[in-house]
This record gives structure tokens, sequence and C-alpha cells, in this order.
């Protein structure tokens, strides 16, 4: 393996040792591990949602007496995978490593990464020695470093694509790799590249910095260069990129990378998490001051060969297929074969030659799969393998009359699933199977609706205008799953409902997925888990009746309005008592039931409902009445109601504790950051300062914004704050009912242990 890849896994592997010696920070370890790419892990008793056990993987916790372990279970291991590519024989690597050290499943992310999880860390190192001879590193796959560099797994060979921008996202993913202007930022920093503007293919709008290909004229000589964009990103609140330079010569973008790094570690937030994205640096400094920053810084960087020394290189670059091409003979073929053919094989620029697309539910690949995949890969195409966001592998460079070999291939592997890109091929996040902020079951929903959706598709009762339609799924606010950008997505929250808690999705309407990722949809409400799949029947049977001629789902929920959206949400929201429907209380692909110990019998004439439940709704409403005002262009309005709505929940949350609190604004704040912000009493303790404390913040920060200028960018902003503000006052109350039953279980234990005494 290379030298400097060799030292760092050694020092790695001696950071582990002074761990288990008790002789470096917990905070500074856990960096040093999340730069390296290992993540804890959630670890519900040794068991995954579909029942799995896991149990056997659990080593034993190592340590020196009296310290603090260095473990309470295995945890995943992400491995940078930079634009998606990938050769055969670090296929034959990943699936060795997934079986020796893992569950034996490779799992492919929203980034392109692949993702090992139930790992020992004390195997990282060898995890880590294995795939750096085969070229592969897991360096900054995670940690507030330069993620993954993603890209059109299409690169190279779209048919809409202005230039490869293949070479272009290699050379910026290994220049920015451990470099020191990159080793200092307060969060995360992700970039893309996309060969074009219409396509979803790099999603540069959600990227703190974006490339998309272009070329011009100067002189009769063309020249290449990117439209570069800054500033997006998902998360709780999603931003759209901006404009920063609408044509960025090519040998300029590693410089101004290289500087807009620079001016991001110097300037970006760093002790409050939550505002440390880019995102909210360019929102609190302004566009034109961040832009003059960064041409400043990058007028002063030392000069660097590597800027441009890739560049001669960048002409000659050429993908040397495996087989020469060839036409697909017009033979009867098999019907099966040609359902597949039809959504997972693309024909490419190159005449005689087609990308087919491997799907992979839920993103999943075993071992022995993609073992097998690789000599698969090995005969048809060399090389010619990536990764995509959309979880899936493409194979590029296929002759068109290997393709039904190809596919009889794929049978054998059980890896010939057709629907690639369209409603069955759901992409969710890991959810509550393996991520500590997972509050639904994300994995669970989306194995059943792809089942369902498949099974239909199969019957002959899909629609294509629903089948061109994209699902995706987080197990909570922060997008992991890319739900934002989805014609319908949701991500997981929870109720409490009689006394017990039940898993809930938030459902958005309306995303955009094409033109990288062009818009984002708007929560509607809230649906319980059990009842998702009934809710999208419905929605798209009527999209199905209601829609005009050639009407886009997106178009469709635009012209029928938030009102309308919100009538379907309610119509399935109720939730029957645990007596009448037991199976609304637990999650999908979950046995267990959400929290039935908390589970409590109600009056005989009905229910006592705490006035808490009711502020909580009137919030809800008042955000929703919000989402109206956006939808008609009323910026002020929609930002006032938003604020509102916060002010609302937080009133409700302080008068659990102080009944006579005046209706003021100013008081309400106070008392709420007083007894809730000070006390950190609004956070979970699950996700710690980074959730509840940075929603605490959306209200606190907006309540002293007195000389607010009112903005369409900010209204749509602050009205997705306002929603995570309510979700965690739910979820405060939630806390605070179950520490009162505790308490009261544990009152009425020690009186009946007093009066048997």
């Amino acid at each position: 393996m290379p030298a400097d890849l060799a030292r760092e896994i050694e020092v790695f592997e001696g950071q582990i040792e002074l761990k288990k010696q008790g002789r470096i920070e917990d905070k500074l370890f856990a960096e040093t591990r999340l730069r390296r790419g290992a993540y804890g892990q959630r670890y519900d008793n040794g068991q995954r949602h579909d029942g799995i056990s896991h149990r056997s993987l659990a080593f034993p916790t190592q340590g020196t007496k009296g310290t603090e372990t260095l473990w309470d279970a295995p945890g995943m291991q992400r491995i940078k995978i930079p634009f998606g590519g990938l050769k055969a024989q670090q296929m034959d690597a990943l699936a060795d490593v997934a079986e020796e050290y893992s569950d034996g499943i490779c799992h492919i992310t929203t980034r392109q990464d692949v993702q090992l999880h139930y790992v020992h860390i004390e195997d990282a190192p060898d995890i880590m020695r294995r795939l750096a001879c085969v070229g592969i590193t897991t360096r900054e796959a995670c940690g507030n470093t330069v993620r993954n560099v993603t890209a059109c797994p299409l690169a190279g060979v779209c048919r809409c694509e202005v230039f490869d921008t293949t070479p272009y996202a290699k050379a910026m993913a290994y220049h920015l790799l451990g470099h020191p202007d990159t080793q200092d930022m307060g969060r995360k920093f992700k970039v893309a590249f996309s060969g074009c503007k219409t396509r979803s293919c790099g999603l540069t709008n959600i990227h703190d910095l974006g490339f998309i290909a272009k070329t011009w004229q100067v002189n009769g000589v063309t020249h290449r260069g990117f439209e570069v964009v800054i500033g997006g990103g998902l998360g709780a609140v999603p931003y759209d990129a901006k404009l920063f330079d609408a044509a960025v010569p090519e040998e300029e973008i590693l410089p101004l990378a290289q500087a807009t790094c620079r001016v991001f570690a110097r300037l970006g937030e760093k002790r409050n998490r939550g505002r440390a994205r880019m995102k909210f640096l360019i929102e609190k400094l302004g566009l034109d001051e961040f832009r003059r920053l960064v041409i400043q810084e990058r007028k002063v960087l030392p000069r660097d060969p590597r800027w441009t020394d890739y560049l001669r290189d960048v002409e000659r670059h050429q993908e040397v297929p495996a087989k020469a091409a060839s036409s697909l003979g017009l033979a009867e073929l098999d019907p099966d074969f040609e359902a597949w053919r039809a959504t997972n094989a693309y024909p490419q620029k190159q005449a005689g030659y087609v990308v087919a697309t491997v799907t992979l539910p839920l993103g999943d690949i075993t071992s022995w799969q993609l073992r097998q995949l690789a000599d698969v890969a090995r005969k048809y195409v060399g090389d010619h393998v990536r990764t995509t966001v959309e979880q899936n592998l493409v194979l590029r460079y296929v002759s068109e009359a290997d393709l039904p070999a190809l596919y009889a291939e794929l049978r054998r592997l059980g890896l010939a699933l057709g629907g690639a890109g369209k409603i069955e091929d759901v992409v969710a996040c890991p959810g509550t199977d393996t991520c500590k902020l997972g509050i639904a079951a994300s994995r669970g929903l989306a194995a059943v609706l792809h089942e369902r959706l498949v099974q239909r598709q199969r019957n002959g009762v899909l629609d294509p205008a629903v089948r061109d339609l994209h699902i995706k799924m987080s197990g909570c606010f922060n997008s992991c799953g890319q739900h934002h950008l989805a014609d319908i997505g949701f991500y997981g929250v929870s109720r409490k409902i009689g006394g017990a808690t039940v898993p809930h999705f938030r459902v958005l309407m309306g995303g955009e997925w094409d033109n990288n990722g062009a818009s984002y949809g708007l929560t509607i409400g809230a649906v319980p888990s059990k009842r998702i799949p009934e809710f999208i029947d419905h929605v798209t049977a009527r999209y199905l009746a209601e829609r005009q001629p050639g009407e886009r789902f997106k178009d469709y929920v635009t012209r029928i309005g938030k009102k309308a959206l919100k009538e379907m949400v309610d119509a399935f929201s109720s939730v029957p008592p645990y007596a009448v429907d037991r199976s609304l209380y637990s999650d999908w692909r979950d046995p267990r039931e959400f929290t039935i110990s908390d589970i409590a019998t109600g009056e005989c004439a009905g229910e006592v409902v705490p006035q808490i439940e009711f502020d909580l709704q009137a919030a809800e409403q008042r955000n929703f009445e919000a989402q109206i005002h956006l939808e008609q262009n009323e910026f002020q309005k929609a930002d006032e109601a938003a604020y509102q709505s916060m002010l609302i929940a937080a009133r409700g949350l302080v008068r659990t504790q102080m009944w006579d609190l005046a209706d003021d604004a100013d008081r309400i704040v106070a008392e709420f950051k007083r007894r809730f912000y000070d006390t950190e009493l609004f956070q979970s303790p699950a996700a710690g300062q980074y959730a509840g404390g940075k929603f605490a913040l959306y209200l606190l920060n907006r309540h002293a914004d007195k000389e607010r200028t009112f903005a369409t960018d900010q209204a749509r902003h602050l009205v997705e704050e306002a929603q995570l503000f309510i979700e965690a006052a739910h979820g405060c109350h939630q806390r605070m009912s179950e520490q009162q039953a505790r308490a009261r279980s544990g009152s009425a234990a020690r009186a009946a242990a007093e009066a048997t005494a």
C-alpha cells in the first residue's frame, strides 16, 4: 500500500491503543475515528429490525479497568468511493472485508460511499489496510472534513453532458483529501460534479460546492470550465445553492475550492454545530461578501503545481471498453429481459454500448453477490463500474449484443431486478436499524413499499405516470435519504397517543429530483408509519384521476395547493386506541411495540387530554397557515406565522410548569429559555445539543431579530425551522410524560413496599 496511507493507519491503530489505556480524551478520539470513517451505531439489544440477531458480533468490551470503555458495541465503517468509481479488484476487496469483519453486506449510500455495519473498532485498521492495498481509503469519510466527492455515474457516456467530468472530480477528491486547508472546519463540506444542468446528475443544488460543466468561445477557441454554485445543503432545513460564478476556467477549480475551504475554516461557526455548515456562513455574510472573501483568498494562495498538472491527462482520459461495440439482435427476446432493459439499460453516446444498472433494494448487496458481480464485470465491462446516489451500481460499456447474457448472469445472482430510478426503487437511510438519531424505521417502511410496488408492477396495475415518481425517506429530519428531493418524501417522527409513543412519518410532496435537485418539497403533516402504504395508494390514485394531460406530479401538487394536500394527509392521520388496533403501535419489520409499558387505560367517558397537546396542535396549525402564505408568495405573513407557531409551542411547554403565563412574546421566550433551553430539558438525550439545542435556537434567534428583513428564502427556511422546533417540542413533552410516569410508578412501588412492611 502507499507509504503515507500505511503511516496514517499505524497512527490510528496507536490512537485506539491510547484510548484503551485512557490516555486520549473522548472528544478528541471521536473526531479522530470519524476522520477515518469509523462511526458508532445504534444497537437495540443485538437485534436488527429485520429480526436477524447480530449478538454474536458484539465482542466483549476492551479497555483498562477504571477507564471509560472504548465502545459499547460494534459500529459502522464508511468507505470513500470518489465519484463512485469502482474496479473489479476493489469489489473483491470490499466483499472480503464485509464477509470477514462485518455482517456480509455492503451498503451503498446516497453519497456513492460504501458502508459496513457491525464492525468492531479493533478490526478497523486491518480493514483499512486491506482496502488501501487496492487503492481505497476511508480517510475523511466522516467528521468535519471534505466528504466524498460525488459525480454523475454516467459521466463520460451521457448523451446530454457537455463533457466528461470524471477526471476533474477525481483531481478534486485527491487534491482536497488530507489537505492542510481542509483540516480545521467546523462541519462537513460536500462537493459534487455534474456534466449538465437538466438531469439529476450530481445534484449540485444540494452541495456546499457544485461544479456544472460548460464550454464557451473566446476568439474562436473553445474553453472548458464550470458554472460554480455554493452554499446548498439538505439537513434539517434545506438551502438552495447560489451562483458563485457563471464560468470558472478548468485550471481554476482546484484553487477556488481550496480558497473556499480556507474562508469556511476561518470564519465558519465552530461552537454551535447546528449553525456550522457553509450555507449558514453565506447567509450571515451575504453572497457578495462571501464571494469577495474567496476571491481575495484565492489571490494570496501559494502556487501549487497540482492545480494544473492533472489537466495534461484530461484530454487523454479515455475509458477502454473490455469488448468491441455491437448491436442487439432483433430476434424474439425474453419478455422479462425486455422489461428489465426498458428501465435498467441506458444507451451510451458511444454507439453500440449501454450502461446497465444493477438495482439494489435498500442499497444492500451481499459479499457473495458482490464477489460474483466483480467476475461478471471482468467478463463484460472490465473496471467500468460505479455506485450511484440512488444506492445502485452501474456497469458501463456493456456491448449491446451482450445484454441478454449479462441479464442471465444477473438473474443467477439475484440481481436482475428492474425498475431502476422508478417509484419502486425506493431510497432510504439506515434509520432505526443502525443510526443513533433514527426515530422511525425508514428501511423497514422502504422495504415494504418496494415489495408492494414491485408486485403491483408485475401485476400490470402500476400506471406509467405513477411509476416515474420518486419516493425517498429518512429515519429523522436530517435528510440522509434526501427526502426533500422526492415527489413523495418522508422523515421519521413520533407522536404521543393515549400514553403510548406511536411511530409516524412527516410527509413532503412536490420536490424536484431533476435539474440537479432543483427544488425542495415542503412538509404537509404526519401519518402513522403503518398507514403510509395506503396513503401512497390514495395520493397516486388521486393524481391519476385529477391530473391534467401531461401534468407532472410536482405541477399537480402546486396546482391543487397545500390545503388539498393537507386534507389528504389528515384523512390518514388518526390513530385508534390501543385496545381497538394494536398494529399502529409498532414499526415496520420490528416485532416490538414502541412503548407498551407506557400505554395507559383511559377514562371510560373519554381520555383526559393535557393542555400541552392542544397547544402543540395549535402550533402545527399555525405553521401550516405559514405554508399557505408561502405558497401564495406572502413571505412576510409566512415568516410571522412560522414565528408565531414556535411561540405557541414554547408557551405550551412553559405552561406545564407555569400556568399563569402572560401571552407576551418576550415573557414566553424568556421563560422558555430559562426553563427549557438553559436547563437542557428541551434537547434529546439521544441526539444531544445538535438536535434540541439547535432547534431551540431557531426560536431564540428569530425572536432576537427585531429588525428582520423579509425575503423568500428566509421565509421558507423559517417555516422549515418552525416545524422542526414543533417536532422537538413534541419530543420534549413525550420525555417529560415518560419521566412523570416513571416517577408515579416508583412512588406506587415504594408505597406498596411500605404497606407490605
